[in-house]
C-alpha cells in the first residue's frame, strides 16, 4: 500500500516474464532495466524489492541489469541508457510503458515502443517480441 492506503501492484505479467528472461541461458545477453519517470524514486525502488517473480519469487528488481528511476522525461532516461550501453543502439531497445505520452516520447528517438494501458500482457509481450523476431 502506499501512504494513503491504495494498493500497489504490478500491472500484468511482468513477473513472469522477467523470469523467463533471466533463467533462459539464450536470452542472457538481454539487459533488462527499470525506468521511471517518478518524484519518489527511493520509494520505487522499494517496489521493485517487494513486488516478485513468479514462479520464483525474486524480487523483480534483481532481474534488473540497471535503474533509470527519477523525474525526467522518459527520453532522459533513454539517453542515459545509451551512454551506459554504447554497443546498443535505440533501435535495439524496447520499451513497454502504460502511458501513450511516454511511448510518443521515446519513439522518436527509434526506440521500439509497444503501449501496454493494462500493464505487461501476453499480447504486449510477443508484440515487442515480434520487432525482433520474424517467426511469431
Amino acid at each position: 500500500m502506499d501512504k494513503s492506503g491504495h494498493v500497489v501492484r504490478l500491472l500484468g505479467i511482468s513477473g513472469e516474464i522477467l523470469d523467463d528472461v533471466k533463467s533462459h541461458p539464450s536470452l542472457q545477453p538481454i539487459k533488462v532495466v527499470w525506468v521511471s519517470c517518478t518524484d519518489e524514486p527511493v520509494w520505487a525502488k522499494e517496489c521493485l524489492e517487494k513486488f516478485r517473480t513468479v514462479p520464483s519469487g525474486n524480487p523483480i528488481g534483481s532481474a534488473a541489469d540497471g535503474y533509470e528511476i527519477f523525474s525526467a522525461n522518459k527520453q532522459v532516461h533513454f539517453k542515459n541508457l545509451r551512454a551506459k550501453y554504447p554497443s546498443i543502439d535505440f533501435s535495439e531497445m524496447l520499451f513497454f510503458d502504460n502511458e501513450y505520452g511516454n511511448i510518443r516520447s521515446v519513439s522518436q528517438l527509434g526506440v521500439r515502443c509497444v503501449h501496454c494501458p493494462d500493464g505487461m500482457t501476453s499480447p504486449a509481450w510477443l508484440e515487442g517480441l515480434s520487432f525482433f523476431v520474424d517467426d511469431l
